[in-house]
């Protein structure tokens, strides 16, 4: 099993966004999540009275939309999106991300249905919102912790993020965490149009669009907790997605960097020797 690798310091980044955080909405996307999504959006409420949240169902043939719907009559703070059926976790925060920057939030934040993500975590992530651009709930910082997570889980998670790193230069201990929240002005400025990631791979593709216009990224440790209801959404065809994509960005920026490093040699007063 790879070793947990030390945390690195960021890069300070610039901070786009100097926005005051005065309207923030939580971005639950769920598909056959019936046995948890009540608690987690009044646990959710109940820690954090002063966020919205929108539920984005994919349409869950369990009935879970219909439990969201009963929430959001019962709390004018809780909103549901219904989607035509189950497209993919990249596609549903797309939606959910369009809806809330038409509603005007000033600071999206994505979470888990299943109780992965301890709203008991997220003060603390809304805590750094305001100096940074992007804040990452991390697994893989100091202080951050695993529970009940099996070894072949551990692996590929930590593998993952190693490998990120590696092809892609980012500063970022844990860029596959689905545990964030974003800066809306952040997201216009980084482009979404282009984003056709699913899977896991969408928290990446996000996450170097960040680190790629060089804005401001603040992880900070959190418990992430394996869930106790339902089943994972991992498969196979979301993990080939994301060796595939990460692998073909991570070919294309070091080719770039190295095509970008030749050039500056051959220019003249470059150090390349004649």
């Amino acid at each position: 099993m790879p070793a947990v690798p030390r945390p690195r310091p960021h890069a300070p980044g610039r901070l786009f966004s100097h926005a005051p955080v005065e309207r923030i909405v939580v971005l639950i996307p769920t598909y056959n999540e019936k046995d948890s999504i009540v608690r987690q959006v009044t646990t959710v409420r109940a820690i954090c009275p002063q966020v919205d949240v929108l539920v984005i169902d994919d349409d869950s043939p369990d009935g879970t939309g219909r439990l969201a719907d009963s929430l959001a009559e019962a709390d004018p703070a809780v909103h549901v999106l219904h989607r035509g059926g189950k497209d993919g976790l990249g596609r549903a925060y797309l939606d959910g991300f369009a809806w809330a920057l038409e509603q005007g939030y000033d600071t999206l934040v994505e979470m888990d249905a299943d109780g992965s993500h301890r709203p008991l975590d997220l003060p603390a992530v809304l805590a750094r919102v305001p100096e940074a651009d992007l804040v990452i709930g991390s697994r893989w910082v100091a202080g951050g912790s695993i529970e009940n997570w099996p070894p072949h889980r551990r692996f590929l998670s930590v593998g993952g993020n190693q490998y990120v790193r590696m092809l892609l230069g980012m500063p970022v201990m844990d860029a596959t965490a689905g545990f964030r929240a974003y800066r809306a002005e952040a997201l216009r400025h980084v482009g979404l149009g282009e984003i056709a990631s699913q899977g896991y791979c969408f928290q990446v593709d996000l996450t170097w669009r960040f680190v790629k216009a060089g804005l401001r990224i603040v992880e900070v440790p959190i418990t992430f907790v394996e869930r106790d209801t339902g089943a994972s959404k991992m498969s196979r065809d979301i993990f080939v997605e994301s060796l595939r994509n990460v692998t073909a960005w991570g070919m294309r920026y070091r080719y770039d960097q190295a095509r970008g490093l030749l050039s500056s040699r051959a220019r003249p007063g470059g150090s390349a020797r004649r």
